[in-house]
Order: structure tokens, then sequence, then C-alpha cells
């Protein structure tokens, strides 16, 4: 019969063992995470303050970058913090609560792209019904059921996670807490934690990658075969352009870390990748939004 360990903390794994590089990586994170903050604050309160910026689009923009606010809060501050410090530990509660916030989190931005791709779709397609379809009363609901469907679809995860036992090392082989490695350590029957993860999570990122991509082909058949204008489709896709780079950027970082690593390289390489999910791909958020979008930037210079 396998030692069930009474589990108080778990020890993380450092980015790097090279100690000369944790001071260098310590200040590029520690710019990241302050741009990362600075730029999403900034949209943020350019939303909230600018009157010609209440529009649905705008609103779910500024969901979106109190979510990237959020989500590189969860795991950036840790991850300095382990570099400056010898015992790179995290109590099994505050394991628990990063992962649950975590996946909180990341299914949340999940769904707001899905339902900012539908935006898009009924503005473009239906630009006469465009504020009867999406009122403000809808962008609350559409916003709100984001939110509370993926705080229970965390806790899902969460709580599955906090009742295994720990029979292995309490070392875990990632740099935040996380399911799938937490599952590498523990004892007894996963199978429906594994199931959890490869159906539930799997099967809610292609549902809402599915929709927030079919709205965009949905906009281009549209253009296409009732305008029949190449300029109106030029046009149109350029004002798509920022939230289809955001879409990209996100589910390919979360495909490269959820999918099943085929090697030992891979599993390396599914580290890194999630770092740069939770650090980068916050931080490129407000830029490309910026960067493509004239109102915001002009709102930002006042």
């Amino acid at each position: 019969m396998e030692n069930i360990t009474t589990v108080n903390g778990f020890l993380l794994l450092e980015l790097t063992s090279i100690h000369e590089l944790q001071p260098i990586i310590f200040m590029v994170l520690l710019i990241i995470y302050i741009t990362d903050l600075l730029g999403n604050g900034s949209i943020l309160v350019v939303v909230i303050s600018e009157p010609r910026l209440y529009s649905p689009m705008y609103f779910f923009l500024g969901n979106l970058s109190c979510l990237d606010i959020c989500y590189s809060s969860v795991t950036v501050p840790m991850l300095m913090a382990n570099l400056l410090s010898t015992h790179k530990a995290i109590s099994f509660l505050g394991c628990i609560t990063q992962l649950h916030v975590f996946h909180f989190l990341g299914c949340t931005e999940a769904i707001l792209l899905a339902i900012m791709g539908f935006d898009r779709f009924v503005a473009i397609c239906y630009p006469l019904r465009y504020p009867v379809i999406m009122n403000p009363q809808v962008c609350l609901l559409l916003a709100a059921m984001a939110w509370i469907t993926s705080f229970f679809y965390a806790l899902m995860h969460s709580v599955m996670t906090a009742r295994l036992n720990f029979c292995r090392s309490l070392k875990l082989n990632y740099f935040f807490c996380d399911v799938k490695p937490l599952l590498e350590l523990a004892c007894g029957d996963i199978r429906l934690n594994q199931w959890l993860i490869f159906t539930v999570t799997g099967s809610l990122a292609m549902t809402m990658c599915f929709f927030t991509f079919l709205s965009y082909f949905y906009i281009i058949g549209f253009l296409l075969f009732k305008e029949g204008n190449c300029r109106v489709l030029h046009k149109a896709l350029s004002t798509c352009a920022s939230h289809f780079m955001v879409v990209s950027l996100f589910y390919g970082t979360v495909g490269l870390t959820y999918l099943p690593p085929t090697s030992a390289t891979s599993v390396i390489q599914e580290r890194y990748v999630a770092v740069i999910h939770t650090t980068v791909t916050s931080l490129l958020n407000p830029l490309i939004y910026t960067l493509r979008n004239k109102e915001v930037k002009l709102a930002l210079r006042r």
C-alpha cells in the first residue's frame, strides 16, 4: 500500500538553476508585469471615463483588460518571489487557490473572446439591428454569464484536485500550481480528474474557439456574397484584426500548454509556453488593441 503524505504545501520548480540569470529574469518579469498593469489599467480607465467608448465592444474590452490584470497577478508575482527565494514553496491552500483562480480567469477569457467575436459579427452583418440585439442589458447578462460560468468550472477542478491524496514527492514539476502537475504527485484513482481535463476543459476550449472563428467566417462570407466589395471587406476585417490576433495568441499558447506532450523536450517546452501564456499574452493584449484601434489611441492621448 502506498504511503499517503499529509500535505501542507508544495515545492515549485525554479525557472532556472543558473543563479546568475535569476536577477535578470526577475527584472524582465518585473518590467513585463508593470507594463501589463499600466497598459491594461490605462485601457480600463479610458473605457470607464470616456463617454464616446460607451459601446458593447469597449464594454467587453474593459472586461478583458480587468481580467488580464488579474490573470498575470495570479502567477507573475509568485514567479518573481521564487526567483529571489531559496525556499520555493507554496501552501496547500495557496496552491489550490492559485489553481482555481488561474482556471477561472482562463475560462472567462475564452468565453469573453467568443462573445467579442459575436459582437463584431452582429455589428458588421446586422448594423441596423445592432443597438437592439447588443443592448446594455444583454451585454451585462453575457458578461455575467462568462464570469459566473467560469467560476463554477474552475471550482470543479479545484474541488476535485483538493480531495486527492498525495503519496509521492511534493515537488511540483511546474512553475505554478495547475491541475496536470498536481495529478503527477497524486496517488489513487485520478481517472475522473484526467477526464475532466481532457473532456470538459478540451470541449469548452474547442467550443469557444469554434464559435469565435465561426463569427469571422460569417463576417467574411456576408461581406463577400452580400456586398461583393473587397474594399468593404478589407475595411471591416481591419476593425476585427486586433481581436483576431488576441484570439490566435490565446488559443495558440493554450493548445501548446494543454495538448499531451509527445517527448521530454515537449514537456520542457510546455512549461515555458505556460509562462509565456501567463505573462506575455496579457501584456500584448493592450498593445494590440491600442495599436490597431484609433478611438482608443485618441482617448489615451487626452
